[in-house]
């Protein structure tokens, strides 16, 4: 067994010892996303082709949240689970989520499911949307949210960003998730699309309503109390990216 097997079982035995076979509760329990804890398990394909594993960063934060000695994810622990991951490899996917979660059939064929590879995109931070150039596999756990089911107005791309503020009440709230489409084509964008914007001096992209007048382009908050209503888009902003789609947890 490679390092990512020996690491893929030690976190199926840590599942089914410390979270009762809930990936949700294990993912909360350690401080990492439920979803990116399913693509290591689903071996989700990323966009370089291969599955997503176990990285230090993730074995390191695994065994600090569990209390377990520097290193334990590395080692062949004898459980149970490990002497059957080799048989389990080559098994379907479903019959793999079966033996992990143990308490539900999965009726479902994950090679057909358009959802199961590729298909999951990242929640990043403002600051980072705009140094974004595509969805990049290598990225470190820390510096993503969380994962969640793609637009498919979003492109190849697209990422995620949490709104913040009211400057878009009220049809965007904080904690929304707004998803954008960074690759925009010359002409694609018309008054009334949702824009990230990036402009020089600023830390973060923002988020605002876009107005094209002849050769001249307007920001506008939603919020109608907004002290600042409406402000030109100058040669020192870029848009970066258009809004598609949003979430929002109810």
């Amino acid at each position: 067994m490679d390092i990512s097997e020996i690491r893929m079982a030690n976190l199926l035995h840590a599942i089914n010892a410390y979270a009762d076979g809930s990936q949700k509760d294990f993912a909360e329990k350690v401080g990492t996303s439920p979803a990116y804890l399913s693509q290591i398990i689903n071996k989700t394909l990323g966009r370089s082709g291969k599955p997503a594993t176990v990285g230090n960063a993730l074995a390191r934060k695994i065994e600090i949240a569990l209390g377990l000695e520097h290193g334990w994810m590395d080692l062949i622990q004898g459980h149970k689970e490990q002497k059957e991951l080799v048989n389990l490899q080559l098994m379907d996917l479903h019959v793999l989520k079966n033996s992990i979660e143990g308490r539900r059939t999965f009726n479902i064929d994950l090679t057909k499911n358009p959802f199961s590879e590729t298909h999951l995109i990242p929640v990043i931070s403002w600051n980072l949307a705009k140094e974004w150039i595509d969805q990049n596999t290598s990225l470190k756990d820390e510096y993503i949210y969380e994962w969640l089911p793609a637009n498919q107005k979003c492109s190849e791309n697209g990422y995620i960003l949490i709104v913040s503020g009211h400057s878009m009440a009220p049809k965007f709230e904080p904690g929304d998730r707004i998803y954008v489409k960074p690759s925009i084509r010359s002409g694609e964008l018309k008054t009334d699309d949702f824009v990230i914007v990036a402009c020089a001096g600023n830390t973060e992209a923002s988020f605002k309503k876009l107005i094209i007048e002849g050769n001249n382009c307007y920001l506008q908050p939603l919020n109608p109390n907004w002290p600042e209503p409406i402000t030109k888009l100058t040669d020192d902003c870029k848009i970066i990216g258009k809004v598609v789609g949003m979430y929002r947890e109810i």
